[in-house]
């Protein structure tokens, strides 16, 4: 990734006067300060430091009880390296500011184990070391909101001021409604280097999908997929929505998922995925293989919250079980149709919700996996795959983070440092929803039995 001279792009654009200089922790929430311009040789010289412990707390902000990087070590600072992706401007706070991405390493300089951009970079190199380079697409589904009530619910047309009341799968009204949230969307991806593609109306009434298009540094990919995320909720408060990549925001309205599409390049830049047929290489089918032998103990990573057990259900357009398939969206790994030299696999089984640089961790890691050890993988599936007996991911949330901690092949892909971070982060999180009644539970219970 290139860098660039932060003072000469800032004296270029006066009117910033602060920048976000921010890290992303495991559960995808950006961290970090708000620091004036002027400081802006602090930030890319490696000059900045922030607690370790920040890259490991609950969804809530809170700090993870007994996390030893709090209480053993005194909640001591890590050194945060600037990642050297270019700063991005900002435009939809109340006056223009700048992003600049971060990730950690340790006082005594070694790269901090927890971070999982680190340990996205790992697996990255391991391939490297194959001479392999993954080339990495994200396609976000997201939904625009009315959040002026207690929950959301789909937001008025700009056009029309009705409420959108019915899903538009592929709708160009709906698309040509939101056309100014959406051109500034286009706009802000243009001046921060995202390569946004296509974009659709999704299932849900006020779902959108935007696919960014194919890079070969997936570290750039799940970079672009995190302020993807970022600058959507922004501009769309700036319009007097908010979006949301809940995974189900709506319990009777289609869920949002993150597909990754990938292919591995080899040194000479060819598709080792593409044999000339439909079917694939060998190595396709090897990867496949990883991913299917890897899928339930890394479902944590895929649906990391209470809510994103609700999108993964049979019939509800995101996979429920363990299967792959040719040209076929009932299964969790889908191999596309089309040129041969564009064969790739995606991988449908991750929420919108979930942490990129941990998604893409885990699916090229699983891949890599059954890469090196020519794993075979089970027979594709031919049909309805909602329809047949096969192996399920875990079922539910507290079955997910079980299986992330046993699971053989976790520690594989992940540091123990960071498998212990994300088990107690998601461990923190569960007893605290454990522990809250819901209003439908009052509802249904309170004076019926």
């Amino acid at each position: 990734m290139q860098t660039v001279d932060a003072t000469a792009w800032l004296a270029e654009r006066p009117e910033i006067e602060t920048i976000f200089a921010c890290i992303c922790d495991l559960n995808g929430v950006m961290r970090g300060k708000r620091v004036p311009a002027d400081q802006a040789e602090k930030i890319t010289s490696g000059g900045l430091r922030m607690p370790l412990s920040l890259l490991g707390m609950d969804i809530w902000g809170e700090d993870i009880e007994g996390n030893e990087l709090v209480w053993d070590t005194g909640d001591a600072d890590g050194l945060c390296d600037f990642t050297g992706r270019p700063l991005s401007p900002v435009d939809w706070t109340s006056r223009p500011a700048a992003f600049a991405q971060l990730w950690m390493r340790t006082e005594n300089g070694e790269p901090f184990p927890g971070d999982p951009r680190r340990a996205l970079a790992n697996v990255v190199e391991r391939f490297r070391k194959h001479g392999l380079t993954p080339v990495v697409a994200t396609e976000l589904e997201f939904y625009v909101v009315d959040p002026s009530g207690r929950t959301p619910q789909p937001p008025c047309s700009p056009v029309t001021g009705k409420r959108l009341d019915s899903d538009g799968a592929l709708s160009l009204d709906e698309l040509q409604h939101f056309d100014a949230f959406l051109n500034e969307v286009y706009d802000a991806c243009a001046a921060q280097g995202i390569p946004a593609d296509a974009a659709i109306s999704e299932n849900g009434a006020g779902q959108f999908e935007i696919n960014l298009l194919h890079v070969d540094d997936p570290l750039k990919a799940a970079d672009d997929a995190v302020l993807f995320k970022r600058l959507v909720r922004g501009i769309a408060r700036k319009h007097g929505f908010a979006a949301t990549f809940m995974a189900k925001p709506y319990g009777d309205r289609a869920g949002s998922g993150m597909h990754v599409h990938f292919s591995l390049i080899d040194d000479e830049g060819r598709n080792v995925f593409d044999n000339g047929g439909d079917e694939g290489t060998e190595l396709l089918r090897h990867a496949v293989a990883g991913l299917i032998r890897t899928m339930q103990e890394n479902t944590l990573v895929f649906a990391p919250h209470e809510n994103s057990f609700r999108r993964l259900l049979p019939g509800s357009h995101a996979p429920s079980s363990v299967a792959w398939g040719y040209e076929n969206r009932t299964v969790a790994i889908r191999i596309p149709g089309g040129s041969p030299k564009a064969r790739r696999i995606e991988h449908r089984v991750a929420g919108a919700d979930a942490n990129p640089y941990l998604v893409l961790a885990s699916i090229l890691g699983g891949a890599l996996l059954g890469i090196e050890g020519q794993w075979e993988p089970p027979a594709p599936i031919l049909g309805d795959a909602y329809s047949q007996t096969l192996e399920t991911l875990p079922p539910d949330w507290a079955s997910a983070i079980e299986a992330f901690d046993k699971g053989p092949h976790i520690e594989q892909i992940y540091s123990k440092r960071l498998k212990r971070m994300f088990i107690q982060c998601k461990l923190q999180e569960l007893r605290r929803f454990t522990r809250h009644v819901t209003d439908f539970e009052y509802h249904s219970y309170l004076e019926a039995v």
